[in-house]
C-alpha cells in the first residue's frame, strides 16, 4: 500500500512536469551520511551538555542529532529526504518531506542508460551510488533498511 502511494506521487510529479513515463518503483531515501551525521551530532550535543543531566541532556542529544543531520544535508546539495522513482528510461529523485507528502521541486533526473548502480549493504541502511558512466558524476543516497521506506524495492528495479 505505501509503495502505491509512493509510485502515485512520483507519477504525479512527473506529470506536472510533463514527463508521462511509467513508475515501476518508488521509495524514500536521504543523501549519503544522514544516518552517521545524525549520530556524530548526537554525541556532540550531550558532550556539551556535560555532566548538566536529565532533561537537558536529553534535550542537548536529539538537538546535536537533529542538527548533525541538517548540516549533512545541506553541504550535499540534496534534499534531506527524497522519493526516487525509476521508470523503464530514467532515475528520478524528488524532494519530499515524508513518503506520503505530495513531491517537491525535482532534485535529479539520471537516464538509465548512461548508469551504473553501486549497492553497498550497511547495518541500518542501504548505500545506493548513482554513477554517471560517461561523466562519472555520481549521485549517493542511503535508504533506511525498514520496509515502510521501500528503498529495497527501488534497488531491486535498478539491478533488473
Amino acid at each position: 500500500m505505501a509503495e502505491e502511494k509512493m509510485v502515485q506521487i512520483v507519477e504525479s510529479a512527473l506529470r506536472g512536469l510533463g514527463d508521462g513515463d511509467e513508475v515501476v518503483a518508488a521509495g524514500q531515501f536521504m543523501p549519503r551520511g544522514h544516518t552517521g551525521s545524525m549520530f556524530a551530532g548526537g554525541m556532540v550535543g550531550d558532550s556539551l551538555a556535560g555532566s548538566v543531566g536529565g532533561i537537558a541532556d536529553s534535550i542537548a542529544t536529539v538537538g546535536g542529532s537533529i542538527a548533525g543531520a541538517h548540516a549533512h544535508d545541506a553541504a550535499t546539495g540534496l534534499p534531506g529526504k527524497l522519493l526516487v522513482g525509476v521508470t523503464g528510461t530514467h532515475v528520478y529523485g524528488f524532494a519530499a518531506s515524508t513518503r506520503h507528502s505530495d513531491a517537491e521541486p525535482l532534485a535529479f533526473r539520471v537516464p538509465r542508460a548512461d548508469l551504473e548502480v553501486k549497492v553497498h549493504q550497511r547495518v541500518n541502511v542501504r548505500i545506493l551510488e548513482l554513477i554517471e558512466t560517461t561523466s562519472g558524476s555520481r549521485i549517493e543516497l542511503e535508504g533506511n533498511r525498514l520496509p515502510v521506506t521501500h528503498s529495497k524495492d527501488v534497488i531491486s528495479a535498478l539491478e533488473s
